[in-house]
């Protein structure tokens, strides 16, 4: 891979931790550390915890408006939940959970539909296969799957959105070569990704991580977003927390660049990789205000 960062993105852009003192590829650095963010933020742990434990409650409350297990597919993890609001949706938001394609599950997700539930919209939470079982390619299929099931049962647009893997995944759908039906696809009103993966070769040099995702150059670049163009008239969006690595700072900014939408992109202040979507509960955040066609909230209020 040598230069190719330098090469393609430029030295503002290429990754710090694969580039020697000089500024050039180094051939080496370390790719693990580099995307390691539960060692980035010490309470991460007990924020997911304490995620997990409101996603509960917040599906006992929601009863009969909780449509929970709902199979678009033939594996077991090929199942979403779907989130009605009181009265008829006036759309659907659709999250993609994260855990970098090997771990997480749509259930501990669940109180993150709050904010669109209160604007009136329907949420569903897709689960899906992970690696080492699944490539990641296979999940991206799986994925298209599960937007197409949730878009059969809720008319109206689509707000796409999706975090960490997630983000990636969203991005994938957005992509011009993308596995959405083209009736689908149409319907997208937005696609947002939150602290997202969009160029994935940098995983070739995290050791440790690809022996479970088996990426190989080739498909590394296949699965990029930012190496594809987007569809034409797509809307989309990228937010990702001040408080990150910045290797995640770093992939928001090049699929900015490369997609040619730098006046999408939100990093939002006092914010980590695990804090971030909290502000999808809020129904004024900066978050959730991007993900539903750009209406930016105020830039305070996702810490409310």
């Amino acid at each position: 891979m040598s230069a190719e960062w330098v090469t393609e993105w430029g030295a503002d852009l290429a990754p710090e931790w694969a580039l020697g003192p000089d500024g050039q590829d180094s051939g080496g650095g370390d790719g693990d550390a580099a995307f390691d963010n539960s060692a980035h933020v010490p309470d991460a742990q007990e924020i997911i915890a304490a995620l997990v434990e409101d996603s509960a409650a917040f599906r006992t409350a929601l009863g009969a408006r909780a449509q929970l297990g709902i199979a678009y597919g033939d594996h077991p993890r090929e199942a979403l939940d779907l989130f009605v609001p009181d009265g008829t949706p006036q759309g659907l938001m659709i999250f993609i959970h994260g855990g970098y394609w090997q771990m997480r599950a749509r259930s501990d997700w669940s109180a993150l539909a709050q904010g669109a539930l209160e604007r009136g919209l329907a949420v569903a939470m897709p689960s899906y296969p992970l690696a080492p079982e699944v490539s990641v390619p296979r999940i991206t299929q799986s994925v298209a799957q599960a937007v197409v099931c949730a878009a059969d049962r809720v008319p109206g647009p689509i707000y796409l959105c999706g975090h960490s893997a997630g983000g990636h995944l969203a991005a994938r759908m957005a992509c011009a070569d993308g596995p959405l039906p083209e009736p689908v696809a149409l319907r997208l009103r937005r696609v947002t990704s939150i602290s997202g993966l969009h160029d994935l070769r940098p995983f070739l040099r995290a050791a440790k991580m690809n022996k479970v995702l088996r990426l190989d150059t080739s498909t590394a670049a296949a699965e990029s977003p930012a190496l594809r163009p987007k569809r034409p008239d797509l809307s989309v969006g990228i937010c990702v927390g001040a408080e990150e690595r910045p290797e995640l700072i770093r992939q928001s900014q090049l699929l900015a660049r490369s997609w040619d939408c730098a006046g999408e992109l939100r990093i939002l202040p006092e914010l980590n990789h695990f804090s971030i979507v909290d502000g999808l509960r809020r129904t004024k955040s900066p978050l959730l205000g991007h993900i539903l066609a750009g209406q930016d909230c105020d830039m305070t209020s996702n810490m409310r």
